[in-house]
């Protein structure tokens, strides 16, 4: 194909990260093009739909800077204001921990932050798939578009991090999500255990919904996605809304590498994921702002696209890694039976597991 567009920052995926990393590019007053193989940006949804409060993603990552401004999510994407999370063992003992928050819909979500991005001066093309780089272009299913810069935000298997040469998420985990009607109190609740080794389940509330889903580590467990998700629809006597959807969720924390030439992943593309519950909204978004801001500047005034690397590693890399040892010994000494699983938990206590969740330190 020949040359269909010239743009200085081409960014793949309209995602979070994508969306916020095309804003910020754009505000730069660089030319932004964003491609998005689906015919609309956050459908179908595929994850659980939570939001940390202000205060507790300042508190998971101290370095970031000017969250207020970044989360500034209207009201009426806010589904149900929720208070803290319930961990739930094997013999259905409970650990509440308080954690505010809120749940959004995705869907709506997603578009608000495109929608933004399009405000700041950049494009979206739709149906359009991203399959390689070649000669310095970016080959699309709408022909071969010349960039300057290019960010992949288009997921942990991103075809852009393979075009760049930079290493891919390893052992991601599967985890599938559907909706159920119902009226839910505003707590989160995690299951562990019960429904095979390795495998939990989650309960997330909406506005007389909520999201219920599973994911499970295929060390530990080899069976199919939708059966645990029936036996635990099936325990919790919920009827599915809709159709699940499934996805891949980094687990091993960042990539090595974030940066190549003149190449840039973000978001699960750049494994920028909490290991120990898949967490990834507001870091896709901290990462993006760093990401689509550096693009820009280095269009505009050469400055290293390095600088990317730096500056998000000194937000997130040391609570990311954290996490992901956290993960490691969950997967070592917790996931291996129903029985150790609940061990575990009862050694770990309130506090502990309060300092998993927020990619804190477990032991001294």
């Amino acid at each position: 194909m020949s040359v269909t567009d010239k743009v200085d920052i081409l960014v793949v995926g309209s995602g979070p990260a994508g969306s916020v990393a095309a804003r910020y590019a754009a505000k730069t007053g660089a030319s932004v093009k964003i491609i998005e193989r689906r015919p609309e940006v956050g459908v179908p949804v595929r994850c659980g739909e939570f939001m940390p409060s202000n205060e507790e993603i300042q508190n998971m990552f101290p370095n970031a800077r000017d969250i207020d401004s970044l989360f500034d999510i209207p009201q009426e994407l806010r589904c149900l204001q929720t208070h803290g999370i319930r961990l739930i063992d094997p013999k259905d003992k409970v650990t509440t921990l308080e954690l505010e928050g809120y749940t959004t819909d995705r869907d709506r979500f997603d578009k608000y932050l495109a929608d933004l991005a399009v405000e700041a001066g950049a494009e979206i093309s739709f149906n359009n798939s991203f399959r390689q780089i070649s000669n310095s272009l970016a080959q699309t299913d709408k022909g071969d578009i010349e960039y300057k810069v290019i960010i992949g935000a288009d997921g942990p298997g991103s075809r852009v991090a393979q075009s760049l040469g930079l290493k891919s998420n390893r052992n991601p985990y599967p985890a599938v999500t559907v909706q159920v009607k119902g009226e839910f109190e505003p707590y989160m609740k995690m299951f562990f255990g019960g429904i095979a080794p390795g495998a939990y389940g989650w309960i997330i509330p909406k506005d007389g919904r909520a999201n219920v889903g599973v994911g499970f580590s295929p060390r530990f467990a080899n069976g199919s996605l939708l059966t645990y998700l029936d036996k635990f629809m099936d325990r919790n006597g919920f009827k599915a809304e809709g159709k699940a959807f499934g996805k891949y969720v980094p687990s091993e924390g960042p990539i090595a590498k974030t940066v190549s030439g003149n190449g840039m992943v973000v978001g699960d593309a750049a494994g920028q994921v909490i290991s120990v519950n898949g967490g990834g909204i507001p870091l896709a978004m901290i990462a993006g702002r760093i990401c689509g801001t550096v693009a820009g500047e280095n269009v505009l005034n050469g400055k290293p696209l390095e600088d990317y690397e730096v500056q998000w590693r000194n937000v997130m890399d040391k609570p990311l890694r954290i996490a992901a040892n956290n993960k490691k010994l969950a997967d070592t000494f917790a996931f291996r039976s129903d029985f150790t699983t609940r061990m575990c938990m009862s050694v770990l206590g309130k506090r502990r597991m309060g300092n998993l969740i927020r990619c804190k330190r477990i032991f001294p």
